[in-house]
């Protein structure tokens, strides 16, 4: 038999050999593979989601335009705050207001400049009752920076509705179904907190992470925000895209000074307002989601370390238990290498099984999650061979210890052995 025969007779004897321990060991061997098929399912699972939640902030990012910055009131983070005047001061930030819009939207370095306000409120169409229902208030262009989407049927308020604030509503498909089922929403009057509402069109759009998925969703003018619903005007942002062919830093530019100049701030005092771009929101979701990333690599290392001893634990047992056949091997001529190689892959095949059984398991819970969230989970190649290679190293890092006690017993106190 050629020397790669040889080998592939020993990895299948010995995954025999390990098949048949398992069997025999049922409680120990059930215990082994449930820590290493642990550690490998939260290993595929968080992969999946946090590559799913990736590619949904990536696209609603795009959809919003490449360029499109935002001017708030506070900073996106509030990291040297500690609650005092002194490293808050953004707190005593003036609010913005839809003038602030209006005069952004005339800079000849702007396209597009709108404001947003949010809110929730209970929404009622006769014995149908939705509780804390997200409620957008947004200038007239609002298409043109949430990302797109189609009305139809219906339309969209006018600029004159905007401007004016009149109680008209465009609602999403999903509360379209919610709170009208069957009949037909168009020019029907719903209550937004108890004030009513002309339902001019249904929005549709896909659903993604950043939007809270396809969950129930009014659109008002923000005017009637302010005025019929009494929604805090402290909370109102503004988006801005740069007219075709002006940088965003061009525009940012421009909008830094056209706000401090209407803030009437003095040349080197600070901003009393916020630019936040799609990089600085990008280097927060994945401060966020990087934090949370590590945290569930560290409980999957956990479950492959209880795997890993484990190992040790079964392996040592199958040592013991067969060194009487380890004599007869020795004294037949086995090397040190031939047992050292059996016994690592009798370890290698316990954690692969229990590697196989962790990844079947994470990828019908990222099936799932794709199914019934907004989060396109899948699961990357990297990571079923991060999951399979960390099993195989597993295996090999804890039962070498056995495997060497294996490989330096002598024949001759073996074949004594009782």
């Amino acid at each position: 038999m050629s020397l790669k025969g040889q080998r592939l007779h020993i990895l299948g004897e010995g995954v025999t050999i390990a098949l048949d321990s398992i069997r025999a060991n049922k409680v120990r061997a059930g215990l082994t593979i449930l820590g290493i098929a642990v550690g490998v399912f939260v290993v595929v699972v968080i992969s999946a989601a946090v590559h799913g939640i990736n590619d949904s902030v990536a696209k609603d990012l795009e959809s919003t335009g490449p360029t499109t910055f935002f001017v708030s009131r506070f900073p996106i983070s509030f990291e040297a705050c500690d609650g005092t005047d002194e490293t808050c001061k953004f707190f005593r930030n003036p609010r913005l207001t839809l003038a602030d819009v209006d005069a952004l939207q005339r800079l000849p370095s702007v396209r597009v400049a709108g404001g947003r306000i949010d809110t929730q409120r209970n929404i009622t169409y006769k014995d149908h009752r939705l509780k804390s229902v997200d409620v957008n208030g947004f200038t007239g262009n609002w298409q043109q920076i949430d990302g797109g989407g189609d009305i139809y049927p219906g339309r969209n308020f006018t600029a004159n509705e905007a401007a004016t604030g009149e109680r008209v509503v465009v609602i999403n498909d999903e509360l379209a179904k919610q709170a009208f089922g069957d009949s037909d929403p168009l020019d029907k009057t719903i209550e937004i907190g108890d004030v009513p509402f002309k339902v001019l069109g249904i929005y549709h759009y896909q659903a993604s992470f950043l939007s809270g998925g396809n969950k129930p969703r009014a659109i008002v003018p923000i005017e009637s925000a302010r005025k019929s619903l009494k929604v805090n005007w402290n909370d109102i942002g503004i988006a801005v895209i740069p007219l075709t062919g002006v940088s965003r830093a061009e525009a940012i530019d421009d909008v830094i000074a056209s706000m401090r100049a209407r803030h009437a701030l003095r040349p080197g005092s600070d901003n009393d307002f916020a630019i936040i771009t799609q990089d600085q929101l990008f280097e927060v979701y994945n401060k966020i989601f990087g934090a949370f990333f590590l945290t569930m690599i560290v409980l999957s290392a956990v479950g492959l370390i209880v795997g890993g001893v484990g190992v040790i634990a079964i392996m040592m047992i199958s040592v013991t238990e067969r060194t009487r056949e380890i004599g007869v091997r020795k004294a037949l001529g086995a090397t040190r290498g031939t047992i050292l190689w059996q016994f690592l892959v009798e370890a290698v095949t316990l954690t692969g099984i229990g590697a196989v059984i962790g990844l079947l398991g994470g990828i019908a819970v990222a099936m799932l999650i794709r199914a019934v969230t907004p989060v396109a989970a899948s699961v990357p190649a990297i990571a079923i061979v991060s999951a399979l290679g960390a099993s195989c190293i597993t295996g090999i890092m804890f039962g070498m210890l056995p495997a060497a006690r294996a490989a330096k017993l002598d024949p001759v106190v073996a074949l004594r052995y009782e």
